[in-house]
């Protein structure tokens, strides 16, 4: 590959290593960050899983722009692959357990979609960025779904079940039915659609991180010039307007909503730029770190990680 492309795949690495780098440093509540952390995941764990993913960011942005050179199609990304790489590279460079799985799945596809929006122009494009993600996730295969739960495995994210019990990704047998059944990684998304945010990224094109956390994200820079702030109001709007997933799974949907709805009540009181928000806030970090972390809104983290990287590409600077 030649080294102008080598550049673009290395800088959008780098961006999105940033974006994780920032999303673990803000200091959102229920979430570890600089000064708050879990029994056994604390903040040092991400710094580490920011280090360990960004070579294979680098890799799928340079699918990205073989893709754009016409070198190979989309369904030779290899982006399950990929995946399952950036899972044991976090396994290698942390004790910490499943820190970022989210943030993986969610990025991943952003790093070959912003190969192929880079690949011959030197200016970045959001609304290219968006039409070039939804042919990369529509197009993998059932080797990217094998892969995939091969990485979720070794990621052991919290609150896992049987959602679907045909393909339950604790079945041995699971893989052989993706393969024999040709179900491609797309398909496994759909299917948790309802009850899961990333996968509903991946099926709808972003809507959560084009439509709401990115605009938000920019207005609140604007109106605050304080990263931290507008990237925690970031979150509680998120947290508002989607019940977290991980928290729906450990702690049920009712619970989820009822959190959503103190999300959007702090946000209401001025969160982190009024006495009274910053009171509310308080407390409601506090409210979500009971429980042995069932209240975590990781989902949620997840988004705004995938909301800073289309940020920092877009030319955003801390």
């Amino acid at each position: 590959m030649h080294q102008p492309f080598l550049r673009k795949a290395k800088y959008v690495s780098s961006c999105l290593q940033l974006a994780i780098l920032l999303e673990a440093s803000a200091n959102k509540p229920g979430n570890v960050n600089r000064t708050e952390g879990f029994q056994n995941t604390r903040f040092e764990h991400f710094l580490a899983s920011a280090v360990a993913v960004e070579p294979y960011f680098a890799t799928a942005a340079q699918r990205g722009i073989q893709i754009s050179e016409g070198k190979i199609e989309h369904d030779e990304t290899g982006l399950g692959e990929i995946i399952r790489d950036e899972v044991m590279s976090v396994n290698a460079w942390q004790r910490g357990g499943n820190t970022i799985l989210g943030t993986i799945l969610l990025l991943s596809p952003i790093a070959v979609a912003s190969g192929i929006t880079l690949a011959n122009n030197d200016q970045f494009s959001i609304s290219e960025l968006r039409r070039n993600i939804k042919p990369v996730v529509e197009f993998t295969t059932p080797s990217d779904a094998v892969a995939v739960y091969e990485a979720i495995k070794l990621a052991s994210p919290g609150g896992l079940s049987n959602k679907t019990p045909a393909l339950d990704v604790n079945d041995p047998k699971s893989k052989e039915t993706i393969l024999a059944k040709k179900v491609t990684l797309y398909d496994i998304f759909r299917m948790s659609t309802p009850y899961d945010s990333v996968s509903k990224e991946w099926t709808e094109n972003y809507p959560l991180t084009f439509e709401i956390g990115f605009p938000f994200l920019t207005q609140q820079l604007e109106q605050t010039g304080n990263l931290n702030t507008a990237i925690v109001h970031t979150f509680l709007k998120l947290l508002s307007v989607a019940p977290d997933s991980l928290i729906a799974r450990k702690a049920g949907l009712k619970k989820a909503q009822k959190i959503s709805e103190k999300a959007s009540q702090v946000l209401k009181a001025g969160g982190s730029t009024t006495n009274y928000g910053r009171d509310m806030l308080f407390s409601f970090d506090k409210e979500l770190r009971r429980s042995a972390n069932q209240y975590n809104p990781g989902t949620t983290a997840d988004i705004v990680a995938s909301v800073l990287a289309v940020s920092v590409l877009n030319g955003y600077r801390p």
